[in-house]
């Protein structure tokens, strides 16, 4: 038998979207299919999927020992978040000589479905940084008796959802700071700077309202600016590694001595980034608004509000009403508590007609009230209320009554 040879071998995911990206989030179900395409026929010991998911951080640093002596100090760490093996044809014995267990695979296309849970527990969002990186990937490895394995890898996306309709994300941020600028013996006049955004919390695509307040009294024309920076910081063996970089910016109209300018809602759009992440151990991925003035021959003056970049966008006024509803629903219903309150008892239920007779019996002598006044009250103490009707029961007292009040509205 002429053995044959194996033409394609790749894995595919089902997208469990319409984008055809293969986007997951923690507790989703990934499944996929490994093909094998081959001419002929060949005899497979096994097919293995295997699906893994890392966070790792690695930089080098160079140090000196001594006049002569310099040496080169490795920083790595790593985090598992996913280590899932399967079999999907085959075993996994490493006996070649026996012809009995394998599997032949004919000329064509096969395809052999995979599947597999990723963790309940919070999972990095896939990331790609200068000193580190968060990868998640399914490998499969095919053996075949008295060859070398065939490995193919395929990565996904995680993303861990970060919801920004919550109190902390929604409050705004604000901040005011002012510099007196120095030349020489000479004090100029102080530049001061006040900034105010909506929220904390953004999506890509979204634009940040920027409020601000601008006051030059210095003898120098200065510049408002605004930029969105992201800071990527990463740790590993007790030392930290933090990598800056610009991600948005805008520049106002220079702003004379003597002058204040005032920004009324200037719009910064948020491109495609990558979200915060704050729950790693070894990796953050965090996102900073920076309103500053740009101040010649001077330090800027600088303000920095914080952001965090989401995954689940801002809701509408009308779906957060009815979120709240809903959750106000099923909290009364995890307290035991009906939705709508019980109509009250009657007047029957709770005063008894023996009551009521004996309390109606006044005493002989009363030493504080006497007369018909203190009777009515009691009396009427222990009547029922009227029933309730939306027709006047006097409609003709009350049309006489109107016809004589006088006009006294001074507009007629």
């Amino acid at each position: 038998m002429v053995l044959g040879k194996v033409k394609n071998f790749f894995v595919s995911y089902d997208c469990p979207n319409d984008s055809n990206v293969p986007v997951f989030a923690s507790g989703d179900f990934v499944s996929g299919r490994v093909i094998i395409e081959v001419t002929g026929e060949i005899r497979v010991k096994s097919l293995n999927i295997h699906a893994k998911g890392l966070a790792k951080v690695r930089w080098t640093e160079s140090r000196n020992a001594g006049s002569n002596t310099a040496y080169t100090q490795n920083f790595t760490e790593e985090v598992e978040y996913l280590n899932h093996r399967d079999v999907l044809i085959g075993h996994d014995r490493d006996d070649d000589s026996c012809d009995e267990g394998f599997t032949i695979l004919h000329s064509g296309r096969h395809e052999f479905p995979f599947s597999f849970e990723l963790p309940q527990t919070p999972l990095a969002t896939s990331f790609e940084g200068k000193h580190g990186s968060v990868r998640y990937w399914a490998k499969a490895e095919l053996h075949r008796p008295w060859l070398l394995p065939m490995k193919t890898k395929k990565e996904f996306t995680v993303f861990e959802h970060i919801d920004i309709n919550t109190p902390l994300l929604l409050s705004p941020q604000a901040g005011t700071k002012d510099k007196t600028l120095c030349c020489w013996f000479c004090t100029s006049g102080p530049v001061s700077l006040s900034a105010k955004i909506e929220r904390k919390g953004y999506t890509p695509g979204e634009s940040i309202q920027i409020f601000a307040e601008i006051e030059n009294c210095s003898s120098r024309v200065v510049v408002p600016k605004a930029a969105i920076y992201q800071t990527q910081t990463f740790f590993a063996k007790g030392k930290v590694k933090e990598i800056k970089q610009l991600v948005a910016n805008l520049r106002g109209d220079p702003l004379p001595s003597g002058k204040t300018k005032t920004w009324d809602g200037k719009m910064l759009k948020i491109p495609p980034i990558s979200p915060s992440i704050l729950d790693c151990s070894i990796i953050h991925v965090e996102y900073s608004l920076m309103v500053y003035v740009d101040i010649p021959r001077a330090v800027n003056l600088t303000l920095n509000l914080p952001l965090v970049i989401g995954t689940i966008p801002l809701h509408s006024f009308g779906s957060r009403t009815s979120s709240v509803s809903s959750q106000c629903s099923m909290a009364m219903s995890w307290l035991g508590l009906p939705e709508r309150p019980e109509a009250p008892p009657s007047y029957s239920e709770i005063v008894t007609d023996e009551e009521r007779q004996n309390n109606l019996e006044l005493p002989a002598v009363r030493d504080e009230i006497e007369g018909p006044l203190y009777a009515y009250i009691h009396e009427f103490r222990f009547q029922p209320p009227p029933l309730y009707s939306e027709v006047d029961p006097h409609p003709e007292q009350v049309c006489d009554s109107l016809d004589r009040r006088p006009d006294t509205c001074p507009s007629r």
